[in-house]
């Protein structure tokens, strides 16, 4: 994917979230949307892309999600806070597995290598690196905007403001 739909999801995570800080929850799920991508480094270190460490391994797999899970726990800042990082950590394999290409996601890593994809795959792959400036790129693109255009309308869609109580404070 190029990466708009994995925001678009951590966008909607954080409109969310139970907390009037959205913005900055909005980064904060947007970012943690495309941490499992962190293993395109794999590349530079030599490690294969079909390597249990390589791009869509360890890190596009349900015990990495629950392991982002558990730090979000340790830091004990919200009660939602570690099952909405599990989840939107989760969404980048799920996602992932609805490309057309690449080896698939090892999703159930460390108890499998194999890797995975969805039986319908309509999203096109996006060519890694400046191939995204490219007219494939661009394809993929357009697919992913009007794809994940909800997700995003939903996240920036402005609240409604709830009538209060006098005297009683603003969220």
């Amino acid at each position: 994917m190029a990466s708009f739909g994995h925001v678009a999801v951590g966008l909607a995570a954080g409109r969310a979230a139970p907390h009037p800080a959205r913005v900055a929850w909005m980064a904060l799920f947007s970012t943690l949307s495309l941490l499992p991508d962190a293993d395109v480094i794999a590349f530079k270190l030599g490690i294969p892309y079909a390597a249990p460490f390589g791009h869509r391994g360890a890190t596009h797999s349900i015990a990495f999600a629950a392991l982002c899970g558990g730090v979000a726990w340790l830091a004990r800042r919200e009660r939602w806070l570690p099952a909405l990082t599990f989840l939107v950590v989760l969404s980048h394999p799920l996602l992932d597995m609805l490309t057309d290409g690449g080896l698939g996601c090892a999703l159930f890593w460390p108890v499998t290598s194999e890797r995975l994809f969805w039986p319908i795959r309509p999203i096109p792959v996006a060519p890694i690196g400046a191939g995204l400036l490219s007219p494939r790129g661009l394809v993929v693109v357009v697919t992913e905007l009007v794809a994940f255009l909800p997700l995003v309308v939903f996240a920036l869609w402005p609240r409604a403001s709830r009538p209060s109580l006098p005297g009683a404070p603003r969220p």
